[in-house]
């Protein structure tokens, strides 16, 4: 945990125990505490590569979806036009990104075929 982001677990020891210098403290006492911090902490988040806790992710998702339902109710809707953007998507870094490299073209249906073989087996559609 120190090696990973000190900062954080001091900032996490000073708030939940009131530990100020854990230098201080034998190391088995400091392992103890910082292995005992809650889930939602600075230093676990950083570790689980969480960027909100689990609960702040429910309430994103939750918030999502009754965006999606009002915006189902309206004109935009019926266009199908304004889409809400996915909140939870955006703060986890799920946004997908289109590029001109995602899109395959095929010359042929040989072509096609050749690659869709490729695929089936294991392959990328470039024989990797």
């Amino acid at each position: 945990m120190i090696k990973l982001d000190e900062d954080a677990l001091i900032s996490d020891l000073a708030e939940t125990y009131q530990i100020y210098d854990y230098q201080q403290l034998p190391l088995s006492t400091v392992a103890a505490f910082s292995c005992n911090l809650r889930n939602d902490s600075r230093i676990k988040l950083k570790m689980n590569q969480q960027a909100v806790p689990v609960n702040t992710q429910v309430l994103m998702g939750i918030l999502d979806a009754v965006n999606l339902l009002l915006w189902s109710r309206s004109k935009d809707a019926e266009r199908g036009a304004k889409r809400p953007q996915s909140i939870l998507d955006a703060v986890m870094g799920n946004q997908k990104k289109q590029s001109a490299d995602s899109a395959v073209t095929f010359d042929s249906g040989e072509d096609f075929e050749r690659i869709r073989n490729r695929l089936i087996i294991g392959g990328g559609p470039n024989g990797d």
